[in-house]
């Protein structure tokens, strides 16, 4: 097997919360008894898209000996009608028909964040 980066999941750290489970395009990525598995390493792209959106900080993406990456297999699992979530910025509300979010971490939350209120919370 090669290596290559994949998700990992810390199942003592995960909640269960399954927020994790709509970025992973892929579908790798399922709740199963309660906590967050990647079920088919073949399908996580090692992307990470899913590690933002963690409350508890579970998500880690590592190098290790994993199944190449199925890209056919993975377009499969996509829906023809991908779930949608509406998110706004956490600081001034705006959603992403008005404003591009990004996923951000502060104070151990995982939020969204628009390009205009971005800049300070960089700079402060």
């Amino acid at each position: 097997m090669p290596k290559r980066s994949v998700v990992s999941i810390d199942q003592v750290l995960c909640n269960g919360c399954g927020l994790c489970v709509t970025p992973c395009a892929e579908g790798a990525i399922q709740v199963v008894n309660g906590k967050a598995q990647v079920l088919q390493e073949e399908l996580c792209d090692g992307a990470g898209f899913c590690l933002a959106v963690c409350p508890t900080g579970a998500l880690r993406v590592e190098v290790r000996d994993a199944p190449a990456f199925d890209e056919h297999a993975a377009a499969a699992h996509q829906p023809s009608q991908p779930a949608y979530i509406a998110q706004k910025c956490f600081r001034c509300g705006v959603d992403e028909r008005q404003a591009v979010l990004l996923p951000c971490r502060t104070q151990g939350q995982s939020l969204w964040v628009c390009t205009h209120c971005l800049p300070a919370l960089i700079h402060g």
